[in-house]
């Protein structure tokens, strides 16, 4: 056990911080100040990991508390085994970003670099304290903070068209998260009779208390987190925030959603009836499937990235909801194993969507652009940006033997365990989750093509792609850190599912089965990444041999691309819309796809000499839900404004009449 536990815990805050601080005092020197800024990031990152291996490698966890607020309330720190594995996948991030960070954040220098560098320290050391928190006072300190800082950083750029309007948006729905989380701590402190969480874990709460308070926090934090329908702000505040910070948001900050999630209701209130892992189980498939059809519809880079990181919360959730219902019905290992798949795919997820969102900000800064219209033979210009790039594409559509199928086999472990429950309805419902996932993975494995192919192959289709030049050392570095740590992570699962016993213990009673380096299947029989990728390279020579000893050896032949006779040109090329058309028409009753053609003629209206056409998506939350909430509020707003009368006279009356309203219904 450590012998200073105040010292450690706040140790890499306080680095973070302090580098914040630092940036702040060399507004004048933007270079030194993003510099340092990073040098603290790196230092906080691997304190951060110096502070969690411990406890998941089975040290005991340990707290301090840091002082009284007020009388009776204190804020603590301590770290345990739920908390440290979410502060390995901050630190893990971290790291690489701050490396990466240093070079893209290169060109804010002259515009806010400081301030943006501050900014990005304070969201670092606010996640963390989110996580470190041991009551709901710092626990709610750390997550008002992390939101103020995470606008800042989107609203960066605020001179660019829509940055405002975005950050609006994400500032109002994650204060509209917020709020519905600050009622559940609060009802739970009502309820429980304390503060800090050791003691609410025991305190005794009515069934319905209970209920209310998952319900309300789920709200809160599945805002946060960014499932469906509370993910309206994700596709808008990520395209626009600046690339290292959306590599942050999407891999760190929604994960952090899911941990206060976790906290709330597996740890704190113990689990739930077996309703609370369905209602998980079924926001989860939503959020998944529809969260990688929208990803199939877009064609700006980052848009995209954005809406498969629902996608990916969504796969993080199934888990989670299965391990809920396993728990609740008496299944602790089965409970263990799906807990363990949803926490090894948020780790996941945070290493691949981070590479993903590195590269989509070295593709945008060498072309000064994110539409896949305009991007297209940027592996000839970008090499070790492509393949850095085509590494993280395809561990995000979970091919083996990188880490994304690694996670994603072990949640088809843990369906396939819940359908083994002695009941037809549950049977039914898990082998429906295990399509739907499949289905996910299918479509986002076609989508990853479309990314990769339309950006990165064939021929460039603007000016600025085919000027485009490599991303600085720094960058790729960052970058080359993530795309090994999904490797690793694929060919050596057990590493991670070895630290996942710690909180799977805590929290389903029992630890996770962990077999290195094979992934378990629910049999005990598992699948050896390494074995599986000697087997894909002896498939894949044996065909290349083939084709030498049928063919021959030939002298390669250089010619042009036969196009029907015509010269190839770049308007010939599969786009981004074309690629996911029969997709889109497929599933057009899903995403409601809209198009509006305009032709224009030359003397007579039947030969039209231009067509254009314009496609879009039919907002289907914001038109039916959002829109409808927003124009009942605005309506109350005016009827409320009618009390405004100006009157000093009238507002004692209406105080006098809360008074008396107030003395009748206490009395």
């Amino acid at each position: 056990m450590p012998t200073s536990p105040l010292f450690l815990l706040v140790l890499s805050p306080t680095l973070y911080l302090s580098g914040a601080l630092v940036a702040v005092v060399l507004s004048a020197r933007p270079a030194a100040a993003r510099i340092v800024a990073a040098v603290a990031a790196l230092a906080g990152a691997a304190t951060g990991l110096a502070l969690a291996l411990p406890v998941l490698l089975g040290e005991p966890a340990y707290g301090a508390t840091l002082g009284e607020v007020l009388p009776g309330l204190s804020v603590g720190l301590r770290l345990d085994g739920l908390s440290a594995w979410f502060v390995l996948l901050l630190s893990a991030v971290a790291l690489p970003v701050a490396v990466a960070g240093t070079a893209y954040a290169r060109a804010y220098d002259q515009h806010g670099g400081p301030r943006l560098a501050a900014a990005t320290n304070v969201f670092l050391a606010a996640m963390l304290l989110v996580l470190l928190a041991d009551g709901i006072y710092g626990f709610l300190l750390g997550w008002e903070l992390m939101a103020l800082a995470s606008y800042l950083l989107v609203v960066h750029e605020h001179r660019t068209a829509g940055v405002r309007q975005a950050g609006f948006f994400y500032l109002g729905m994650t204060h509209l998260g917020t709020a519905f989380l600050v009622v559940a701590l609060l009802v739970l402190r009502t309820t429980g009779g304390a503060w800090d969480f050791a003691t609410l874990r025991q305190a005794a709460l009515d069934p319905r208390v209970r209920d209310l308070v998952f319900v309300l926090a789920l709200v809160g934090c599945g805002t946060k987190a960014g499932l469906i329908p509370l993910h309206v702000w994700l596709p808008r505040a990520h395209p626009v925030a600046p690339s290292h910070v959306s590599a942050l948001m999407s891999g760190v900050m929604l994960k952090v959603g899911i941990y206060g999630l976790l906290r709330v209701a597996w740890d704190v209130l113990g689990g739930g009836p077996i309703w609370w892992g369905g209602l998980l189980l079924g926001l989860g498939l939503v959020s998944a499937v529809l969260g990688v059809l929208y990803a199939l519809m877009e064609h700006d880079l980052k848009r995209l990235l954005a809406f498969h990181s629902i996608e990916n919360v969504g796969i993080v959730v199934i888990g989670l909801g299965a391990g809920m219902l396993l728990a609740a019905l008496g299944q602790p290992a089965a409970a263990a194993l799906a807990l363990g798949a949803g926490l090894f795919h948020a780790l996941n997820h945070a290493l691949f969507k981070a590479l993903l969102f590195l590269g989509a900000g070295a593709v945008h800064q060498a072309t000064g652009t994110r539409d896949l219209e305009k991007l297209g033979g940027l592996v000839h210009r970008m090499p070790q940006t492509a393949a850095l790039f085509l590494i993280g594409s395809a561990a995000i559509s979970a091919l083996p033997p990188l880490n994304g199928f690694a996670s994603e086999w072990l949640t088809f472990q843990s369906l396939l365990a819940l359908g083994q429950v002695a009941d037809v309805r549950l049977t039914v419902g898990a082998a429906l989750a295990a399509g739907l996932l499949g289905l996910t993975g299918a479509l986002a494995a076609a989508c990853f093509v479309k990314a990769f192919g339309v950006a990165f192959l064939a021929l460039p289709r603007s000016a600025s792609a085919g000027a485009a030049r490599e991303a600085p050392l720094l960058l790729r570095s960052g970058m080359g850190l993530l795309a090994l740590a999904c490797v690793g992570l694929g060919l050596l699962p057990g590493l991670a599912t070895m630290l996942l016993g710690v909180p799977t213990a805590e929290l389903a009673g029992v630890p996770m089965p962990s077999q290195a380096p094979a992934i378990l299947a629910t049999s005990g029989a598992g699948v050896v990444p390494p074995i599986l990728l000697g087997a894909l390279a002896a498939v894949a020579g044996l065909a290349l041999l083939a084709v030498r000893l049928v063919g021959g050896a030939q002298a390669p032949r250089v010619v042009p691309t036969w196009a029907c006779g015509y010269a190839l040109h770049p308007r010939m090329q599969y786009g981004s819309t074309a690629f996911a058309k029969p997709i889109r028409l497929f599933f057009r009753a899903i995403v409601r796809p809209e198009r509006a053609v305009e032709a224009e003629y030359h003397l007579a209206p039947y030969f039209p000499t231009r067509l254009r056409t314009h496609g879009t998506l039919s907002p289907v939350f914001e038109q039916h839900l959002y829109g409808p909430v927003a124009a009942g509020l605005l309506r109350g707003m005016a009827v409320a404004r009618r009390l405004q009368s100006g009157s000093l006279r009238l507002y004692l009356a209406y105080i006098l009449a809360t008074l008396v309203a107030l003395l009748v219904w206490t009395r």
